[in-house]
């Protein structure tokens, strides 16, 4: 760490224990206009839950930032279905369908959403990617399941292709997982507001309440 840098308080948070945000609470907004970040891995159903309410539910746009849970040290997302089947139903999402492989290796997907940021289609490509992934339960790993969420957004197939091959595209995704590593990200999906990383699967309201003006 520099001098003069700031150390990030991790917030890990469990499920059922985020304080719901109380009518006309006004908290401070994100320090020195820092965008919220949004830490994800498409192989994550919880990060699939955060990334279909994460506009609507956050005060600020964040920013998208791929990255390998792997890298992070972060365990293989475990399987609760009935708690993913009420959270999707909650949500009104489409029917959860979950691939038959099971960790996913996301690696090959995870590389084609960082070459996607660089056109301004994260979001897009990501979004569908994991409704391909825990909607359809297509295996993120198969190059076929990568090109139908790259099509969604309008992103030829052989560019994505080339794009993921790129030695760039891969130095990206590890400059990301670094970045997470340096904001405290100790779970997937997390959200940065400043210097604090919110953790885990019920770190939205939280971030959305240090987000709040």
């Amino acid at each position: 760490m520099t001098a003069g840098e700031r150390p990030f308080a991790i917030e890990q948070v469990q499920p059922g224990t985020a304080a719901p945000l109380e009518p006309g609470t006004a908290t401070p907004a994100p320090e020195h206009g820092q965008r919220p970040v949004f830490f994800y891995d498409l192989g994550s159903p919880d990060c699939y839950l955060v990334a279909e309410r994460i506009t609507a539910e956050l005060p600020v746009v964040p920013e998208w930032e791929p990255v390998l849970g792997v890298r992070l040290g972060v365990p293989a997302p475990a399987i609760d279905r009935d708690r993913l089947e009420a959270a999707v139903a909650e949500h009104e999402l489409q029917a959860l369908r979950l691939p038959s492989r099971w960790p996913p290796d996301t690696e090959l997907a995870m590389l084609a959403a960082t070459y996607a940021k660089r056109g301004g289609k994260t979001v897009a490509y990501s979004l569908a990617a994991f409704r391909q992934a825990f909607a359809a339960g297509r295996d993120l790993a198969d190059e076929g399941t990568v090109l139908i969420a790259a099509a969604a957004c309008e992103m030829h197939p052989r560019a994505v292709l080339k794009g993921i091959a790129l030695r760039s595209t891969r130095a990206a995704l590890d400059a990301a997982c670094e970045r997470a590593a340096a904001a405290g990200v100790t779970a997937l999906p997390a959200i940065a507001v400043g210097t604090r990383a919110f953790c885990g699967d019920d770190a939205l309201q939280p971030a959305a309440r240090a987000t709040a003006v």
